[in-house]
């Protein structure tokens, strides 16, 4: 009875959190088809005809299709900067392959705790001097910079939990550093890295601060970029702004979802040591 009555109520605790989570989307999803009137009357009924009207003037008014192009490239290189340079850092300060080891530990730590806010100003003079603004592949970078420590101490994680026989018997074989490192240790962590990607490219797709402050010009504007755009214009219009919620979400949902799976199998064995 204690086995089944303890059950039951996980079972009604999981379920509660998960409505409290997708009620909000389904109201975005529903009242992105209606229009005012509609949304006003009653938000919660469903749409009385799917017309397509909001999404198009979503798409034509926030600049989504550059957006789109724009997001990819921002978030693909922020992704892919924190995953090579995670990954090779996590591996040195796993294996402790550097005398200097606890003090970079402590200076990534350190790291983590200070206030991107704190460096916007110099990173944005900096870039201006260079003419680099304006630029998504520079503010991937910067973006991959921010996240880095994060990333390290994840990536790192992962390394701690590859037994050290392997690698000494790569090493016996006569595969060189970079060999052991691309052929026998990455695949192990993939699930790791998965973890970190999806992560890192969340976090690069829905940013705001560093992108709305290095990217000034209309065409190099994000999809986040684009759809806060309108809200000035169709801040009454609920029915548009509902559709450019869902654009702006959708494709990382979709993400999120195929990749799930691995996300928590990375997350839960990276929780092992640490």
């Amino acid at each position: 009875m204690r086995k089944t009555l303890r059950s039951t109520v996980s079972h009604l605790v999981l379920a509660v959190f998960a409505i409290t989570a997708l009620v909000p989307l389904v109201l975005v999803l529903l009242n992105s088809f209606k229009d005012n009137s509609e949304i006003l009357g009653n938000p919660f009924r469903l749409p009385q005809s799917l017309s397509a009207e909001n999404f198009l003037t979503a798409w034509s008014y926030g600049r989504f299709g550059e957006g789109f192009l724009n997001s990819i490239l921002l978030t693909g290189t922020t992704v892919i900067v924190v995953l090579v340079c995670s990954s090779l850092a996590g591996y040195v300060l796993a294996g402790q392959k550097v005398r200097t080891w606890p003090i970079i530990m402590v200076y990534l730590t350190m790291a983590m705790t200070v206030p991107i806010q704190l460096f916007i100003f110099p990173l944005y003079s900096v870039a201006a001097s260079l003419g680099l603004t304006d630029n998504v592949f520079v503010v991937g970078v910067i973006l991959a910079a921010i996240n880095m420590p994060f990333a390290t101490f994840l990536m790192r994680t992962f390394f701690l939990g590859i037994p050290a026989e392997i690698e000494e018997a790569a090493l016996v074989d006569g595969l060189n550093t970079f060999q052991l490192v691309t052929r026998v240790l990455l695949p192990m962590v993939r699930p790791g890295l998965i973890t970190v990607g999806v992560i890192i490219g969340l976090n690069a797709w829905n940013e705001f601060l560093i992108s709305s402050t290095f990217l000034q010009a209309r065409d190099t504007k994000t999809l986040t970029l684009g759809f806060l755009t309108m809200n000035g214009t169709f801040s009454t219009d609920i029915g548009t702004m509902m559709a450019g919620a869902l654009i702006l979400i959708v494709p990382i949902l979709a993400v999120f979802v195929a990749l799930q799976r691995y996300v928590v199998d990375g997350m839960a064995s990276g929780a092992v040591k640490g």
